[in-house]
């Protein structure tokens, strides 16, 4: 959690520097570093974001889900367990109001991470999706390996989650904006409405950038 706001802090300048007369561009959270390269015969400085790695889950369909999946689309990620008693449920029903946004939307998709593989099988998730009414392919659930899910999990600058004595699993509630080049824009607590109701403004607002909109 602190790594993430301190992500956002250091971004608040550099969001501000960004608003272009009225037009709202969303900075870019993480790292980053700058690399000098040569193009042409002449020496061209280059930013290299922080960017979401690799991966590979399989999704309520069965279907294998990877990191190539996405390109070409913006997409919201949460970590999530179906049996969670607490905020999941929440989280969830808010993130209805993204899904329902953006179902016929070609360019924007939802991933939800299972933190707990060993229950939520296949069809849990197939079962869970339908409960909440999802169908098609904008919302994946997504289940794999734990340990791979665990570390995937710091690299959208969340909390890693973690297993309590009574092996409860603990996590952050966050909605996490990610663009098509892997770059993390945004970040929302999915347990409150106003954050959700941030989260759909700006991924319109997102979907405007040059190099995001969904006719180039």
């Amino acid at each position: 959690m602190k790594k993430l706001l301190g992500a956002a802090a250091i971004l608040l300048l550099y969001s501000a520097c960004n608003l272009t007369g009225s037009k709202k561009t969303l900075p870019i959270y993480g790292e980053r570093e700058v690399a000098a390269k040569n193009v042409n015969g002449q020496t061209v400085v280059d930013t290299i974001y922080h960017t979401i790695p690799a991966f590979k889950f399989i999704n309520q369909y069965g279907d294998s889900i990877t990191n190539k999946s996405l390109n070409g689309d913006i997409y919201v990620a949460d970590f999530f367990f179906t049996s969670c008693p607490s905020i999941c449920p929440v989280m969830h029903r808010n993130m209805l109001s993204v899904y329902k946004q953006f179902k016929d939307a070609t360019d924007v998709k939802i991933i939800s991470y299972s933190i707990d593989p060993k229950h939520d099988s296949v069809n849990v998730l197939k079962n869970y999706a339908t409960k909440l009414d999802i169908t098609g392919n904008t919302w994946y659930f997504l289940q794999g390996k734990k340990e791979d899910t665990y570390k995937l999990s710091e690299s959208y600058l969340v909390t890693k989650p973690q297993e309590d004595a009574k092996q409860m699993f603990i996590h952050d509630g966050y909605f996490i904006l990610v663009d098509k080049q892997q770059r993390i824009r945004g970040t929302y607590d999915g347990t409150k409405p106003q954050e959700v109701e941030n989260l759909i403004a700006d991924i319109k607002t997102l979907r405007t950038e040059a190099d995001q909109n969904p006719t180039k």
